[in-house]
């Protein structure tokens, strides 16, 4: 005989066997479940009249359909209390229908035994619903994204390979003419240090469409480079708090990890007026947290329309499956906090 599982069992039939599946719980139509409700508070009624010693007369008496009122009241009354108890699944299915957040991934419907069937194939349809939106979501992100960092890799290519070298050359030959044109030499290096500052502009831009230490020296490296960088920039202090020891990670989950600290710290340096800013990049138990933190103003209320990277660090989170969290208060700062687990960071 073959091993048993929780819902299925084998029973031998000479050479062979069948799987017969267990009956799980029977479930009750809410069509019956109103009717059986009913029915037993009109039972209930029907036994009250009998059993009391009351009488209805011919014309009939004040005091006699005082009474009558009352139980019609009294037996309204606990039917809509039992009703609401049978309706009150599908009234908390329609409320969560209405709070489902899109950039908050994994919210579902309960389903448990005793939910009538019809809330049970309800609530296991949305649930499905649900499932297809969020897998169609994070497709169409990670095109969008795709296509996106492409873009941002030819443009890099082309700034490195065809505007940097056209300064560089341009330099050269101002330099040059500068030293064979002794009266015009203060000019030309005017103009040497215009397109040498012009050229740092085109290699800093470069840089931030396409993080090279990323996909040369790894996610380490890069986050290094990417503080020292805005440092300089900003003239505001990072404090680098990097772990060494990280899981393997996938291309594309440590573009995302890069493009949100990126993100993060660009809108500390631009809108938060903080004078530091920590990065922490730790390994957790079931994957990694990135966090970056700033002493700044805080998140003000409403959202101006200029930080509008939150969206986009939201998107890159559900690209990777990721839990982007940002915590503010006013004058405390903002912390923006990316975990990934590690079945989503692993290559």
């Amino acid at each position: 005989m073959g091993p048993r599982s929780a819902s299925i069992e084998h029973v031998g039939t000479g050479t062979a066997e069948r799987p017969i599946a267990r009956r799980g719980p029977v479930t009750v139509s809410i069509l019956w479940r109103v009717f059986t409700v009913n029915a037993f508070v009109f039972g209930l009624a029907v036994f009250v009249l009998i059993a009391s010693p009351a009488t209805v007369s011919n014309p009939i008496k004040l005091s006699e359909l005082v009474a009558l009122v009352v139980g019609l009241v009294v037996t309204l009354a606990v039917d809509l209390i039992l009703l609401v108890l049978v309706m009150s699944p599908l009234r908390r299915l329609a409320t969560l229908m209405g709070d489902i957040d899109p950039m908050r991934p994994g919210q579902r419907a309960p389903v448990s035994n005793w939910m009538s069937t019809e809330m049970i194939t309800l609530s296991r349809a949305f649930n499905t619903m649900l499932d297809r939106v969020e897998v169609e979501r994070r497709e169409s992100a990670h095109r969008a994204l795709a296509a996106q960092e492409s873009e941002r890799l030819r443009i890099a290519h082309e700034l490195h390979d065809e505007v940097g070298q056209t300064l560089t050359a341009v330099a050269l030959r101002a330099e040059r003419a500068a030293g064979e044109l002794p009266a015009q030499a203060s000019a030309l290096g005017e103009i040497v240090d215009t397109i040498h500052h012009s050229l740092d502009d085109v290699r800093r831009i470069a840089r931030e469409l396409r993080p090279e230490a990323l996909d040369d020296l790894g996610l380490i490296d890069a986050f290094i480079s990417l503080c020292l960088r805005m440092e300089r920039q900003g003239a505001k202090r990072v404090l680098r708090e990097l772990e060494g020891g990280l899981p393997p990670l996938s291309p594309e989950v440590e573009l995302v990890i890069y493009r949100v600290a990126q993100e993060a710290l660009t809108n500390a340096f631009r809108h938060a007026e903080a004078s530091q800013v920590r990065v922490a990049l730790r390994r957790a138990h079931d994957g990694l947290v990135l966090t970056v933190a700033d002493d700044g103003r805080g998140l003000p209320d409403p959202m101006p329309a200029q930080v509008t990277g939150l969206a986009g660090m939201r998107e890159r989170a559900i690209l990777i499956q990721g839990q982007l969290e940002i915590d503010s208060a006013p004058g405390g700062g903002v912390e923006v906090r990316l975990t990934v687990t590690a079945n989503d960071a692993v290559q």
